[in-house]
């Protein structure tokens, strides 16, 4: 991994990962995607078609509650990868 990327731990992030689960079987995820709109791009999509995608990845020390997830569209979630929403747009403008 990256130097910028905290360390987390196998543990933790297994733990994360079923509490990541468990919030996509509430009721409140269900609603969220039920708008059909990706965090990002702001497109409408199908709800199957969306994805959860934690703001602060949990491989760098995110968590997985409901302020830190957003539904997002496979392609921006693909293309965010391990980034925070901040590095990513960075990334974009250093790519224009």
């Amino acid at each position: 991994m990256n130097d910028w990327y905290n360390v987390v731990s196998t543990e933790e992030i297994k733990k994360e990962r079923k509490k990541a689960r468990d919030l996509r079987a509430s009721q409140w995820w269900k609603n969220l995607i039920g708008q059909g709109k990706c965090h990002y791009c702001e497109n409408k999509f199908n709800s199957k078609e969306l994805t959860m995608d934690h703001i602060v990845p949990i491989a760098r020390g995110g968590k997985s509650t409901k302020g830190n997830v957003v539904p997002s569209c496979k392609e921006c979630n693909s293309k965010k990868k391990l980034k925070t929403p901040v590095e990513d747009i960075l990334s974009d403008l250093k790519n224009k």
